[in-house]
């Protein structure tokens, strides 16, 4: 979105599995709740020994090894994602262990309290009003990735706007983004 509006993306860490934790939420996490921990913690980790700009590059690269690759092993995610971005492999230890998880939590919290506990991920907030989504099928790009966010922009801007929702019609299409990514990848 920086390279098509003139703005600074902070990113938060939020985190499903501790989001989801004391709910029973069995057969929704196809992976299983546990294994979400791992990314979240390594991610955390980063930013305490690289700073909050290697937040973003770093959920990038995950999102794109799960997303686009097709990785479903997140230890093989972990790896891939550290390297691409230029981080030490030391930090994959982090996602075995809690030593982050007081940092994580904070993280999450701050982003999820601009929102409340009954929403999911993503969650933007944009000029001091926050909401769950924008939850999409298809990734635009360019002028009408822009576009999107515009909108986004003037419904937080009016204060008595919550939610808009309709029933997914499909899931997540990545296809065109996954053959660009596994270009990318394979070079």
């Amino acid at each position: 979105m920086e390279k098509v509006r003139d703005i600074k993306v902070e990113w938060q860490v939020m985190s499903l599995a501790v989001l989801n934790e004391d709910k029973n939420v069995e057969g929704e996490f196809p992976r299983g709740l546990d294994s979400a921990w791992a990314p979240v913690r390594v991610i955390i980790a980063a930013e305490q020994a690289h700073g909050q700009d290697v937040v973003g590059e770093l959920y990038t690269a995950m999102g794109e090894l799960i997303h686009y690759a097709g990785v479903a092993d997140y230890s093989e995610v972990i790896t891939r994602a550290l390297e691409r971005v230029g981080l030490p492999a030391e930090l994959a230890q982090a996602g075995a262990n809690d030593e982050h998880d007081a940092a994580l939590r904070a993280s999450h919290e701050r982003g999820i309290s601009l929102v409340g506990q009954e929403v999911g991920t993503p969650v933007v907030a944009l000029n001091g009003t926050a909401f769950f989504g924008p939850v999409i099928t298809e990734i635009p790009s360019g002028e009408e990735a822009g576009q999107l966010f515009d909108a986004s922009v003037t419904l937080a801007s009016f204060p008595y706007f919550f939610e808009l929702k309709r029933t997914r019609s499909g899931a997540p299409q990545f296809t065109q983004e996954r053959q660009q990514f596994a270009q990318v990848d394979a070079s």
